[in-house]
């Protein structure tokens, strides 16, 4: 989807269409979760401080994210895409692979079928989504942000090595600010440059990395797309306007806990481990974490868990905290329960 938060702001108001919209709570602290297409040119873009985008773009209309209203839009797509195929592994609200290679609709091209795809989410939702079509998941991903937004860009399996090998390296996935460096000091700035290493070389100075390095520079990923991923973990967390100490941090729990709770479905997974994350004024993260004899099974079960972890902090009273989060793991399905009682 397209700056998918900040299209669904101005798809559902007309008055800011056609203006910077830069979706993210206004507060000193508060970090951009979308920015519209007409933000972008001024440098705007998700995860920036709102306080830098505000000065970037003094302009910009700031929009608080509404979450429940993008989660039921993304349900919208998802059902669009099931017209086609059940092989859908989402990434996020907003972002998906399919794999179309056998389709419900015996449509014979990929091509027609995202072609379809983008033209009923624009009829139906209103709103417009790119694609990447390719023979592969990593090649699609780089595909999809290849003529945004609106866009839709193929690559032909024969189409692969001439494509990839004028590709920065740093667009190849895994390769991050450090990793690109490192390859920097090689003389690697290209997939082509990686294509002159052998493997081997590859695989003594980043291990297995190394291997991965060499079979997507030659455009091999055999990653299927996997449709029903378990979920290994969930949190949330908030960055507070001013520092506050850990008596105050305690009252502000209930929101963040209601949130989070809201997004698990207990009727079938249900979370063994609660952990709690701490940041300080200093930026030093705290964490701890606990698996309780019973599991929470709601959200009064969640807070008395996260004030008892809270209670294990042992910095001094007046050591004051910029962020609070609450997550959950170890999801297991709710027929193990009783499983796990008669083991032990």
């Amino acid at each position: 989807m397209d700056a998918f938060y900040a299209s669904v702001e101005q798809r559902d108001n007309p008055e800011l269409r056609g203006q910077p919209v830069i979706v993210a709570w206004r507060s000193k602290r508060s970090v951009v979760c979308a920015a519209s297409y007409e933000a972008r040119p001024f440098g705007v873009h998700s995860a920036m401080p709102a306080f830098q985008a505000h000065r970037l773009c003094p302009k910009a209309v700031f929009v608080p994210p509404d979450f429940n209203r993008y989660r039921t839009i993304s349900a919208q797509v998802r059902q669009i895409f099931r017209r086609y195929t059940e092989l859908i592994e989402p990434l996020s609200l907003d972002e998906a692979y399919l794999d179309v290679t056998e389709n419900n609709l015996a449509i014979p091209t990929a091509t027609a079928i995202a072609r379809q795809i983008r033209e009923e989410i624009r009829t139906e939702i209103g709103l417009t989504a790119s694609a990447g079509v390719a023979p592969n998941k990593f090649l699609a991903k780089i595909a999809s942000d290849w003529r945004k937004p609106d866009g839709l860009f193929v690559i032909q399996p024969h189409e692969v090595e001439g494509f990839l090998e004028v590709l920065p390296v740093n667009k190849l996935p895994g390769v991050g600010r450090a990793t690109a460096t490192s390859l920097e000091k090689l003389n690697i700035t290209t997939v082509a440059d990686v294509r002159t290493k052998p493997l081997e070389e590859l695989t003594i100075r980043f291990g297995k990395f190394g291997r991965r390095l060499h079979e997507l520079s030659h455009g091999i990923d055999n990653n299927p797309v996997r449709p029903h991923r378990p979920r290994k973990s969930l949190s949330v967390e908030t960055t507070f306007d001013d520092d506050k100490l850990l008596a105050d941090v305690e009252s502000l729990l209930d929101p963040l806990i209601e949130r989070l709770w809201h997004q698990i479905d207990i009727t079938q997974r249900r979370p063994h481990t609660v952990v709690l994350k701490l940041k300080t004024g200093e930026f030093r993260l705290i964490t701890r974490r606990n698996t309780p004899e019973l599991p929470p099974r709601s959200a009064t079960d969640l807070k008395s868990i996260a004030i008892d972890l809270m209670k294990k902090i042992d910095l001094p009273k007046d050591t004051r905290y910029r962020l609070v989060g609450v997550g959950l793991s170890n999801f297991r399905p709710i027929e193990l329960d009783g499983l796990q009682k008669e083991l032990f």
